[in-house]
């Protein structure tokens, strides 16, 4: 099949949404498929050494052909700019797709958010495409409870595109249960297109990926216990309440939680800890793909945190990311998300309502008296071996794709 993925995060960026498409890219290839991409221009969450690189608008990157389109900044500004940004870019990437003779393809499938990208897959639809729309936050909903969108008639607009893009898809995915019963709720009458597909990680990667970068010598952290955030420092993560877990962990003398990425509460969050003289907190910038399993390595605790505002069942990628390097989780999470039963069903650590303050905080002095955390953390890897694997998550997916149903 001629397969194209349209994504708004590929690599060289660097979030578990540009990994998991590239994975899924890779492992398509592999199975004989032809596979296309389209994705914004690299400009947001790179490492030191992609920022200053110049790309090529179209190229072939390991056998897949990678269509780059340039889009107004949709990260780091205003949200209004930022849904302005989004809502051009089918307009934006249909233009290059059709320059570029790429929308001729047997299937399409579509990450959201961001949502409007899912309208390519409704107008390719119409020519006769398979349409799998790959759904990873819950929009507008998410949006609406986190306080980003207000405007009561911005929210109809894009409830009736939710509901628009949802009719129109053959396959929605969904990547946890409680997702899945959250939409059927909504739309009950296109209940047998929804389906459950879980976030795949690569395993090997995060096992055997490691190219011997010492991050405790190059970030200084010596023996102490690393608790690591990594990823993007956004309102959604709700950083602010790791600062004051961390606040309240400064007796434990030999635990640093070190945060590794970017976002736009990265400044308020170093002045927070700052302002508060926060001696055990460190933060870094992103890290490559490439030494991202080096990173899991040096760390003895992997946090998943997410603002108590959001009320949808969402399950952070990076908890799967952590799981497959055998690091063992504490889990600070909105009490809706299905994060809190991965990691209970998985004993791969402890979680902990993120509006509870002091629960999250137990949790993590808890899971520090664990005498064998190793245990902890390969079964974690064992769960995500069993749940998470790329090579059954996209047979799976495969299966959808050739499927003449839903």
């Amino acid at each position: 099949m001629h397969i194209l993925l349209i994504t708004d995060s590929y690599p060289p960026e660097i979030r578990s949404a540009a990994h998991l498409m590239l994975e899924l890219a890779e492992e398509l290839r592999d199975r004989g498929h032809k596979v296309a991409v389209a994705t914004t221009w690299p400009r947001y969450n790179l490492d030191e050494e992609m920022s200053s690189k110049e790309f090529p608008e179209i190229c072939e990157e390991n056998g897949i052909r990678v269509l780059r389109i340039k889009t107004l900044p949709h990260h780091g500004v205003a949200y209004w700019f930022r849904g302005l940004a989004e809502l051009l870019m089918p307009l934006q990437f249909w233009r290059k797709l059709r320059q570029h003779q790429m929308t001729q393809v047997d299937a399409v499938v579509v990450y959201a958010p961001p949502l409007p990208l899912a309208l390519l897959g409704v107008k390719l639809k119409k020519q006769g495409v398979r349409f799998i729309l790959n759904v990873q936050d819950i929009f507008p909903k998410n949006a609406i409870d986190l306080g980003i969108l207000v405007n009561p008639v911005l929210i109809r607009f894009f409830q009736w595109m939710e509901r628009s893009v949802y009719c129109n898809a053959d396959v929605v995915t969904l990547h946890s249960e409680g997702n899945h019963a959250l939409v059927s709720r909504n739309l009950p009458e296109e209940l047998p297109k929804f389906q459950i597909l879980h976030n795949w990680v690569d395993i090997d990667h995060h096992i055997n990926g490691k190219n011997r970068v010492d991050f405790r010598e190059k970030y200084g952290i010596g023996e102490k216990r690393v608790a690591l955030f990594a990823g993007v420092l956004g309102p959604a993560q709700y950083l602010e309440l790791l600062l004051r877990v961390a606040e309240e962990l400064q007796d434990e003398n030999e635990l640093i939680f070190l945060i590794v990425g970017d976002g736009t509460e990265k400044k308020k969050l170093m002045k927070f800890a700052r302002q508060r003289k926060l001696r055990n907190v460190m933060f870094q910038p992103f890290v490559s793909r490439e030494h991202y399993p080096d990173l899991l390595g040096a760390s003895d605790i992997g946090i998943v945190c997410l603002s108590p505002l959001n009320k949808t069942p969402v399950v952070p990628g990076k908890l799967q990311g952590y799981m497959a390097a055998g690091l063992p989780v504490v889990t600070f999470l909105n009490r809706e998300s299905d994060g809190h039963q991965i990691v209970k069903h998985a004993e791969a650590g402890l979680s902990a309502p993120s509006d509870d303050q002091k629960a999250c905080t137990s949790a993590l002095r808890d899971l520090l008296k664990q005498k064998d955390l190793t245990s902890l953390g390969l079964r974690g890897q064992a769960y995500a071996r069993q749940h998470f694997s790329k090579a059954s998550c996209v047979s799976q997916l495969e299966s959808l794709l050739v499927s003449s149903g839903p």
